[in-house]
């Protein structure tokens, strides 16, 4: 009888540790996960109102910066509906 309860304990304790390896690297993944899925910040250092006329290229030539740089730090911007009284960032950065 003493050899049936070692071995079970033996496989009790197997199977703890195969359970604590699963979860750990489960732990991991989720955690690795959530680093690549973080997004920048956009801070916004400067901001101007949409004036008559304007669109996305208009200003951010305007302001001697690439479009691209422009919809970087406007990241909710939508170039195809801007609006006169809008706030749009002409100066800022992207932080983690």
């Amino acid at each position: 009888m003493a050899t049936k309860a070692s071995m079970f304990v033996k496989m009790a304790t197997i199977l703890s540790l195969c359970l604590m390896l699963i979860v750990l690297a489960e732990s991991r993944t989720t955690l690795i996960d959530g680093f690549q899925k973080a997004k920048p910040v956009v801070v916004c250092d400067q901001a101007i109102g949409v004036e008559s006329g304007d669109d996305c290229t208009a200003i951010s030539q305007s302001f001697k910066m690439s479009l691209e740089s422009f919809l970087a730090i406007n990241p909710n911007i939508n170039c195809e509906a801007i609006f006169v009284g809008q706030w749009v960032c002409i100066d800022g950065s992207l932080t983690n």
